[in-house]
């Protein structure tokens, strides 16, 4: 079977960002789908893009399909549940630093593998599937399984899954239970694109390379380790390259690194080396941090690209 497509699963929230003058504005945003709104603009629009979540049947939840279907992306078989609602995050900048507040608790995305069935076929012959550390921490245990099973499956038949274990403490309920997810998450993950202070202050890595050795020895095939302005390390067929990140002057970091991530999977899918995909990753990325807010304009990630 032709595998087409591109999958992102987790939870894309309201997002509040703080503006001049004391006021708001309100958009969509979250990380899974940060990095998919990279992937709808770079890749043809003969590739189809969908969000896998749950979604309620509020103003604002019909808001968010229609946001994503005005920009080419759909939401499979993800359910729409009665009575549920979007989670809320507001950003707040020092600098061109962000701190976030949220409120999601109840978020009807932590119900988005209640049913196996409608999962998998969310799933079903995708080209890439796409999740993170904050898709497995939004979900109880068993329904973490489940996802996993349907990832492990679609893998076996020619998916390529890729992971951010993109650690938010916050949202785990200890170190330890956050450590054995991840574990298993990356069991069945092709590509790991990990963040180096993320993976340090999670697992006590020294420096990124420890980090690519720690991914590399749990079996996963290809690792991007970024670190902010630093260099990014690539780690695929055994070969280990630094790529220097761009230098420029940031105004939002917000999306950056999933944005990263969009970009470089964006240029494997179409055919680009895995040190060519992260050099395009890095020029995506650096033009994100130069625009406010999560999700840049497609022109603008186009043109980075390349």
């Amino acid at each position: 079977m032709r595998r087409n497509g591109v999958a992102a699963i987790g939870e894309c929230m309201l997002e509040l960002s703080a503006r001049e003058g004391g006021d708001w504005r309100m958009g969509f945003a979250g990380d899974t789908f940060n990095t998919l709104w990279a992937l709808r603009a770079l890749l043809p629009d003969d590739v189809a893009a969908a969000y896998v979540s749950a979604f309620g049947d509020d103003p604002f939840s019909r808001d968010q399909i229609a946001f994503f279907r005005d920009h080419g992306i759909g939401i499979a078989k993800s359910p729409v549940i009665p009575g549920a609602r979007p989670g809320l995050y507001a950003i707040t900048l020092t600098g061109a630093e962000r701190s976030f507040t949220y409120w999601r608790a109840d978020a009807a995305a932590r119900r988005l593998a209640d049913d196996a069935a409608v999962l998998r076929a969310s799933l079903d012959g995708r080209a890439l599937a796409y999740f993170s550390g904050i898709t497995l921490a939004i979900l109880e245990p068993k329904a973490r399984d489940v996802l996993l099973t349907a990832l492990s499956s679609v893998r076996a038949e020619g998916t390529l899954v890729a992971f951010d274990p993109n650690y938010r403490p916050r949202l785990w309920p200890s170190p330890e239970a956050a450590r054995a997810a991840i574990a298993e998450a990356l069991a069945v993950a092709d590509i790991a694109l990990p963040t180096f202070p993320d993976e340090q202050a999670l697992f006590g890595d020294a420096t990124p390379s420890a980090t690519a050795e720690r991914l590399s020895s749990a079996g996963v095939g290809e690792v991007v380790v970024k670190d902010g302005e630093a260099p990014a390390l690539v780690v695929a067929s055994g070969a280990a390259t630094s790529v220097p990140a761009m230098k420029v002057v940031a105004i939002d970091t917000t999306g950056a690194g999933d944005s990263f991530n969009g970009a470089y999977l964006a240029a494997r899918l179409k055919g680009d080396a895995p040190v060519e995909a992260v050099t395009r990753a890095h020029r995506v990325a650096a033009a994100v941090v130069q625009v406010r807010g999560a999700l840049a304009p497609f022109a603008t990630l186009q043109k980075a690209f390349g």
